[in-house]
């Protein structure tokens, strides 16, 4: 890629991907690499227009600590050092790090001294602001040629600056929402300090993307198994613009996707120049999951079944040259795969697909991208709205959010009952602010009055959550009126629900989705 370069080496640290995205924020693209993967003369070839260290959960006195070279701060290259990365530097570079009388978490008040080049550029930035301090050990000496240009009540060295040598350490997390001008910090660092341009966008990406995939693909055969989901979709649209026709995606539409949308999936697809194959298996899965009631029997009966399904069409074509995948940047970091090997993405149903198709090599144009990116990328593509703002959906989509056997009936009921919350959210204007919602038909039954009629009827559970990661989730504040027109219309207009509740619960405790 032609393009100025961060790079971010890693220590552990709990941020590294929000670091990430604060740096392609800001304009500029960046890398993750583990502090222990990279060597002196692989930084130098890679000629970065600046450096950042993360944090990490160790102390630098610890006996299995993270460290650097000191070579590393030798090569002309700015350095930012945030967190343990502030203190790593301050340690190598001859200075001490001493555990703290008084710990320093969350929000604290912080001085600055504005004359600093981090902070002098910002504007508006007062005197005194608040930072995310996460911290046992501090900065109680400076290196030489350092100077202190923050501080707290507790930390004496909040941030320190070589200004000659581009050297730069902040104890606390600048890439937090709850660091006051943090981001403002990060783009200052890039654009005053390390010379940055801030010029990348997904425009240039995409352009240089087609490019390197024409290269690399030549006159081959690429084969993509499109899930309908953001990632797949924005790879297809991807592969269309660099190979056109040498490209076959295969749908396989198991039954089990919410209303009307392998419909969907097809339609927005049906004028690309690809090769587009549809199957539709429902009978087939529905089959096999007849009597099943164990929800990890049913992922991996879907799991087998999507494979065989696959592996019958994928035949049909022969040979291919390139099997994509839509690895995105985080599976990459968090798997710890930083070299130029292929990720096996083991997600929706086609872990382990490989081995069934007969590919040369795996390609993977999305592997340096964010959601967040992979999503913008896919509105500078064309595609439509309605993919690229897809709501997250497991791979055995609505076969897990039936509890218990799944039926025709059932899943009819469930999809008409979801649609519903989904278009009330959408028309509420809440469907960009809460992260994942859907409908779950449980598998309890309960006594209502409609009419002068008792009914025995099931319970729809709602489900909303709000999340940075999917790691941990919070459940979405949904405003009572728009929930009480979801219940209304869905007690009124599906079949065979007759009581309505919302899940309150955090994750964790409880997972996201109900099985």
């Amino acid at each position: 890629m032609e393009h100025q370069l961060c790079l971010i080496l890693n220590f552990g640290g709990q941020y590294n991907q929000l670091i990430a995205r604060r740096v392609r924020e800001c304009g500029v693209y960046c890398e993750v690499k583990p502090y222990n993967k990279i060597t002196i003369e692989e930084i130098k070839a890679l000629a970065p227009s600046g450096i950042i260290f993360t944090g990490g959960p160790n102390s630098v006195y610890g006996e299995k600590a993270p460290t650097v070279s000191r070579e590393i701060f030798e090569l002309g290259i700015p350095v930012l050092g945030i967190c343990y990365g502030s203190q790593l530097m301050a340690h190598v570079l001859g200075g001490k790090v001493s555990t703290c009388i008084t710990s320093e978490y969350g929000k604290t008040e912080t001085t600055y001294d504005k004359s600093c080049t981090l902070f002098s550029a910002i504007k508006d930035m007062p005197e005194k602001a608040v930072s995310w301090m996460s911290h046992t050990d501090f900065i109680s000496e400076l290196p030489e040629g350092f100077t202190a240009v923050a501080h707290t009540e507790h930390c004496p060295v909040a941030a320190m600056e070589n200004k000659e040598k581009k050297l730069y350490a902040v104890q606390f997390h600048p890439e937090v929402n709850h660091t006051e001008y943090g981001l403002g910090m990060i783009d200052s660092f890039l654009k005053n300090v390390c010379g940055c341009t801030g010029d990348w966008t997904m425009e240039n990406y995409a352009e240089t993307a087609i490019r390197d995939i024409r290269k690399k693909v030549g006159d081959g055969k690429v084969l993509l198994a499109l899930s309908g989901g953001v990632d797949s979709s924005v790879l297809a649209a991807l592969l269309s613009k660099a190979v056109g026709r040498q490209l076959t995606c295969i749908f396989v539409d198991h039954g089990f996707m919410r209303k009307n949308e392998g419909d969907e999936v097809e339609e927005a697809f049906r004028n690309w120049d690809i090769n587009f194959v549809r199957v539709n298996a429902k009978d087939r899965f529905m089959e096999k999951l007849n009597g099943v009631s164990d929800p990890e029997a049913k992922r991996k009966i879907i799991g087998e079944e999507f494979i065989r399904v696959f592996e019958a069409e994928a035949k049909k074509i022969g040979k291919v040259d390139y099997f994509a995948q839509g690895t995105i940047y985080p599976d990459v970091i968090e798997s710890g795969d930083d070299d130029e090997a292929a990720v096996i993405k083991s997600h929706h149903n086609v872990g382990g697909l490989p081995d069934y198709v007969d590919f040369k090599e795996i390609i993977e144009p999305l592997r340096m991208l964010f959601k967040d990116e992979t999503r913008k990328l896919g509105q500078e593509l064309g595609l439509s709205e309605t993919l690229v703002w897809r709501q997250p959906f497991p791979g055995p989509g609505l076969a897990i959010r039936i509890i218990g056997e799944i039926t025709n009936e059932k899943l009819e009921i469930l999809q008409d009952a979801d649609w519903i919350f989904r278009e009330e959210i959408a028309k509420a204007g809440l469907d960009r602010s809460i992260h994942q919602y859907f409908a779950v038909l449980t598998d309890m039954r309960s006594v209502g009055v409609m009419g002068d009629f008792r009914t025995y009827d099931y319970t729809l559970a709602l489900r909303g959550v709000t999340t940075t990661d999917f790691m941990t989730a919070d459940f979405a504040r949904i405003p009572y009126e728009v929930l009480e027109t979801c219940s209304r219309r869905i007690v009124n207009e599906v079949k065979s629900i007759n009581r309505v509740v919302y899940d309150i619960t955090t994750k964790p405790p409880a997972t996201i989705e109900w099985e």
